[in-house]
């Protein structure tokens, strides 16, 4: 997926005349913390709000000195280049510009929850086993190999890592809800299965405790 497909058009970008205090209005608008700068088409910048409280609101933002640098992606850029991007500058949103540098929208970082949402990693329903390792011990095919091996197929991986450890987290979503056997598989090639999170486990201690409060309201 590129940016091109996830471009919003409700995002309205600023006019370099544009007073901070109307920024901040169509800020409060979008639900965002940040909006383009753009004239004739020529992205100038990206105003975070913390770039209009640092100077008078009255003035017009084409005279404010902005805090981040120019943050943007191409149009054919993937979604973890705008997601990579996003993550850090710490951003709502970023601008998208076309082959010739002309801006044409923004993706915001709601587009990008909804666009994960909606892919099968996480819409369907399944498991997530949690595996503590040694970085020099990640093998992604060994491990495909041993879910597989027990009818199950991995959905989707990442890795948690700190650069002062040599330990890393793996998590992986798998496309079933029972996955006792894996588990034991995992811990037979003397891997560390640090947390497992179920579904169906999920849902129904959710209508346990529900059940439990109609009783005592009923009592």
């Amino acid at each position: 997926m590129n940016a091109e497909y996830l471009i919003s058009d409700m995002i309205i970008p600023l006019r370099t005349s544009d007073t901070g205090e109307e920024s901040l209005s169509m800020m409060n608008e979008f639900v965002v913390r940040h909006l383009p700068i753009v004239n004739n088409q020529q992205l100038l910048g990206l105003l975070s709000e913390d770039d209009i409280l640092d100077h008078d609101t009255q003035e017009a933002v084409g005279s404010y000195r902005l805090s981040t640098n120019r943050p943007y992606v191409q149009y054919d850029d993937h979604v973890y280049e705008i997601l990579r991007l996003i993550a850090e500058y710490r951003l709502t949103l970023i601008p998208v510009v076309d082959q010739e540098n002309n801006y044409i929208g923004v993706v915001t970082m709601e587009d990008m929850i909804q666009y994960f949402a909606r892919t099968a990693s996480f819409s369907e329903t399944g498991s997530i086993i949690v595996l503590e390792m040694d970085k020099r011990d990640y093998h992604l095919s060994e491990m495909a190999r041993i879910v597989e091996s027990e009818g199950a197929v991995i959905l989707s991986s990442f890795i948690t890592s700190n650069v002062d450890s040599t330990r890393l987290d793996v998590t992986l979503k798998l496309n079933q809800q029972n996955v006792q056997s894996i588990i034991a598989t995992l811990n037979r090639f003397d891997y560390e299965v640090k947390a497992t999170f179920n579904e169906s486990t999920y849902v129904e201690g959710l209508k346990e405790r529900y059940e439990g409060l109609m009783r005592y309201l009923n009592v």
